[in-house]
């Protein structure tokens, strides 16, 4: 399988759920990119199409403890659901973005679980 075939067939998985899945202001989605070496994470209210909250995984405290990528995920899902907390957010809707929910992306779930963020 060529680098293109992999890239269409996550495009066409993310388009299949984001049918299905949209944010709200009051329940926003939790959106979630991963790249090779970092992961990205966006609470988005699709109505208006606005970002809330973003954290990544080159954040300076995040980068900063080290780890693992799966540890660094988890930071992430951790601090996304503080800032998310201060905002007054405590529902979402999970995106995986056509990423399996195994590993990193699991890993940014749980950590938003742990942080406070009911999804």
């Amino acid at each position: 399988m060529s680098l293109d075939e992999k890239v269409i067939r996550r495009q066409k998985l993310r388009w299949r759920i984001r049918t299905n899945v949209s944010g709200t202001a009051q329940k926003p989605r939790l959106s979630v990119f991963r790249s090779n070496t970092d992961i990205y994470v966006q609470l988005i209210d699709d109505k208006t199409g606005t970002t809330l909250v973003a954290a990544n995984s080159k954040m300076k405290d995040i980068a900063a403890q080290g780890g693992t990528k799966v540890e660094k995920s988890a930071m992430v899902g951790k601090t996304i659901a503080q800032k998310a907390v201060a905002l007054g957010i405590t529902t979402c809707v999970f995106d995986r973005g056509g990423y399996l929910y195994h590993g990193r992306v699991k890993s940014v779930a749980d950590g938003a679980r742990e942080g406070g963020l009911k999804f």
